[in-house]
Formats: structure tokens, C-alpha cells, sequence
């Protein structure tokens, strides 16, 4: 005679508050499925359209009010088109170097670069600047290029420390050269308005590679310059 089999063991649900608030990142690259892009954006956006409307359905909210009709799509293209746009790297900025033929080779720095970006701890908005500096070697880009290249990488649910090594790594690449630095100082609405709802603090992330992680003063030139002092 046989004994009855043992009950299946229950599935164990995940512990999402491990991570809780805190600011924790999993690796400099952008936590992505292999079938990311399979979808195209009109189907992603048919398909975030449908589950938002969920979402609002559940919320109790009346989707026959003229007000509110509209909202899943225009979510979903916003999702899509706009505030996560930087996760596809078809979306990447077009870059061109060109050679230093002035030879300049000082810091250049392009200081309070407007970053809005999004948390993908709760999905509520991370905003502030970057200020983004490199020695030019035997190759510069242009000036408005650094900021496109900042709002690429904001354009993607994000932790600031990722985001932060993100701009740092595609501009060292760019442009050939460890002498990096970029920092961020922004805002996150995940703490503002939420949780401890705290007002008045701000992150502040950095990324110092070459001649700014070892030269103190090309260090200390950098800190002044996005400070505004000579």
C-alpha cells in the first residue's frame, strides 16, 4: 500500500520590499528582456492602452467621462514615445565627432543640463541637472550633443547612480578618452511626495574617470566651473 502523496509545496511569492526606497541598481546596463523590441510601438502602445484602462477600471475611476476617455492612450504614447524612449537604442542620438583641429585640449564643460527623468523603483519622476565635462584628445563633438546624449539615458526607468554611469561610459566611448567627469544633482519625486515626503534634499551622483579621478586640481577646476566660480 501506498502512503498518499505529500501536497505540492506552495510557490513563494517574491519579496519586492528587499529593495524598499532605497536607490539600489542592479548593473550599469539597463535591466532588459532579450524579446525587448520584438513588439513594434504601435502594438506596445495597443497593448499598454488595454492595461492601463485596467488600471483605472480597478481604481474605481469612470472611463465614459469625457476627461478621462482619452487618458490610457495617451499614457501609453507617452510611455512609449516619449518618457521611455531611451530604451530602445534605435532612439540613440546620432553622434558625430570631429577631429580636435584647434587643438584644444582643457576641460570643457556644459554645466546645468535639464534632466527629467523617472524612477523605476515607483515610476514617479527624478528631475534636476547634469553638468557633463572631458578633455578633449584627438576628438570634440558638439555642444548641444552632450545634452542629447543626457536625455537619452534619462529617457528609461532609472536608479541616478545608473544613470549617472550610463552618460559617463557612452561618452568615454564617443569620444575616446577616460577623461570624463558627469555629475547629477536632481530630485526624486519618490521621496518628495511619497514615503517620508521630504521636500527639501536632492541626490547628488558623480562620475569621475582619468585626469578628474586622479589630477586634484583638474578635480577641484571641475567642482568650481559647475559651481559658476573661476
Amino acid at each position: 500500500m501506498t502512503s498518499p502523496s505529500a501536497p505540492p509545496r506552495p510557490r513563494s511569492t517574491p519579496n519586492h520590499d528587499v529593495v524598499g526606497d532605497d536607490h539600489i541598481g542592479t548593473s550599469v546596463e539597463t535591466p532588459l528582456r532579450q524579446d525587448a523590441f520584438v513588439l513594434s510601438d504601435q502594438a506596445k502602445i495597443q497593448a499598454i492602452e488595454s492595461k492601463f484602462r485596467d488600471i483605472m477600471t480597478i481604481l474605481g475611476l469612470d472611463l465614459t467621462d469625457d476627461s478621462l476617455a482619452g487618458t490610457p492612450n495617451r499614457v501609453a504614447k507617452m510611455y512609449v514615445q516619449e518618457i521611455f524612449r531611451g530604451l530602445n537604442p534605435a532612439n540613440h542620438p546620432d553622434v558625430k565627432t570631429f577631429g580636435n583641429s584647434y587643438g584644444y585640449h582643457h576641460m570643457l564643460v556644459e554645466r546645468n543640463i535639464t534632466l527629467n527623468s523617472t524612477c523605476e523603483h515607483h515610476f514617479l519622476p527624478i528631475v534636476g541637472v547634469a553638468h557633463v565635462a572631458y578633455i578633449p584628445g584627438e576628438r570634440v563633438v558638439g555642444l548641444s550633443k552632450l545634452n542629447r546624449i543626457v536625455d537619452h539615458y534619462a529617457k528609461r526607468p532609472q536608479v541616478q547612480e545608473r544613470l549617472t554611469r550610463q552618460i559617463a561610459e557612452s561618452l568615454r566611448e564617443l569620444l575616446g578618452t577616460d577623461d570624463i567627469a558627469v555629475m547629477i544633482d536632481a530630485k526624486h519625486l519618490c521621496v518628495s511626495s511619497r514615503g517620508i515626503q521630504d521636500e527639501g534634499s536632492s541626490t547628488v551622483t558623480s562620475f569621475l574617470g582619468g585626469a578628474f579621478e586622479h589630477d586634484e586640481a583638474i578635480q577641484h577646476q571641475f567642482y568650481a566651473q559647475i559651481r559658476g566660480v573661476n
